[in-house]
């Protein structure tokens, strides 16, 4: 996804399958956040993000996950970004609100703007 729209090159999406590979993105209730290496910032043209929501739970590392969030993030912007996902999924309301969204637009609601 951060692909097709152009964030980043597909040397990125490999320095992501990189960082898997030595520690897990795992965050705990139901969240993976994906993203490259340090060296990998390079390959990315503008910060983005891709929210991927499944109906039935990944294995991601012997752990439940039905939320996937891929990170890209120039410079030090998708550290705001990963503090407001992590608060948001501290919270299992704000899980259980993003498991029944029915529409992007009410999942981008829940999320909220990096600058909420």
């Amino acid at each position: 996804m951060l692909v097709s729209v152009g964030a980043v090159t597909t040397e990125y999406v490999d320095a992501m399958f990189a960082r898997e590979s030595s520690v897990s993105t795992y965050m705990g209730n139901l969240l993976a956040i994906p993203h490259g290496t340090n060296d990998s910032k390079d390959h990315i043209r503008h910060s983005a993000i891709a929210v991927v929501r499944y109906d039935s739970p990944l294995d991601w590392d012997g752990n439940p996950v039905r939320f996937v969030i891929g990170i890209a993030g120039q410079g030090d912007s998708h550290l705001e970004v990963l503090g407001k996902i992590a608060m948001v999924f501290s919270d299992m309301t704000s899980v259980d609100a993003l498991l029944e969204a029915h529409s992007v637009s009410e999942v981008a609601s829940i999320l909220g703007k990096p600058s909420e």
